[in-house]
């Protein structure tokens, strides 16, 4: 696992962003998988930027995003696919129809096969993108005894709900459930980047980094176990995390 410490959160955005301009410049057909969380938001601006520069071009690539929540309308403003047309994929060249969300509108079945078609009918994904959850959720896989591996309708948890609030006119208004990858989903890209940053990410962090424990109880723990993850984090949350490896 490489772990890249930063001067701050803006800083980590920005080195997310040339992670992910640099796979597209090394194979401009890359697959990407895309995260929407509050963490990952901040990353899609240096995209767009770099884009309008000319520094690199979107045109080509296939993308799956994370997860949706269940029964919330597309064109809703706390829609991920929505968050993706607002901050990425109407904002540069990328071609849409290479683009999936999944709908929380459609029947689950019929909505888990196309996620399936959709992760796995081309190639494996090149890149995933994740943030993590207070509790170590990785796209929407909450902690319990047994983690599901393959996409799935996942019931979210009381702190899950309380920390997506923010983003509902109030905490009633959060969905209760959602699609998601599954942990199997997300560990079966070719590379996995998590940026993480607050000192409510401390504890994740530390279980993650330091210490060499893997367990369902925090399933952000499992990246353990992937050839190539890279963690970005700021200086001030490695320090709460107790991470004292080189940067």
């Amino acid at each position: 696992m490489k772990v890249i410490v930063t001067r701050n959160y803006e800083e980590s955005c920005m080195k997310v962003a040339e992670i992910i301009i640099e796979q597209v410049k090394k194979d401009p057909t890359s697959k990407l998988g895309l995260a929407t969380g509050g963490t990952a938001q901040q990353v899609y601006p240096h995209l767009v930027e770099a884009y309008k520069q000319g520094r690199v071009s979107f045109s080509q690539i296939t993308t799956v995003n994370l997860d949706e929540y269940l029964g919330i309308r597309p064109d809703s403003e706390q829609s991920y696919r929505r968050c993706m047309d607002d901050w990425f994929f109407d904002r540069t060249d990328i071609d849409k129809a290479k683009t999936y969300v999944p709908s929380g509108l459609n029947p689950p079945n019929m909505e888990i096969k196309t996620f399936n078609e959709k992760l796995y009918g081309d190639k494996p994904i090149d890149l995933q993108l994740i943030g993590v959850g207070v509790n170590g959720h990785i796209g929407f896989n909450e902690p319990a005894a047994e983690l599901i591996a393959g996409v799935h309708i996942e019931k979210l948890t009381e702190s899950t709900i309380q920390a997506n609030a923010r983003f509902f006119a109030s905490e009633s208004d959060v969905p209760r459930e959602a699609i998601t990858m599954g942990i199997g989903d997300i560990l079966k890209a070719k590379r996995i980047v998590l940026i993480a940053t607050g000192e409510n990410k401390a504890k994740v962090i530390g279980k993650l980094l330091a210490d060499d424990t893997v367990t369902t109880s925090v399933p952000a723990t499992l990246l353990k176990v992937h050839p190539d993850v890279t963690v970005v984090i700021d200086e001030a949350l490695a320090a709460m995390a107790g991470y004292k490896g080189c940067c």
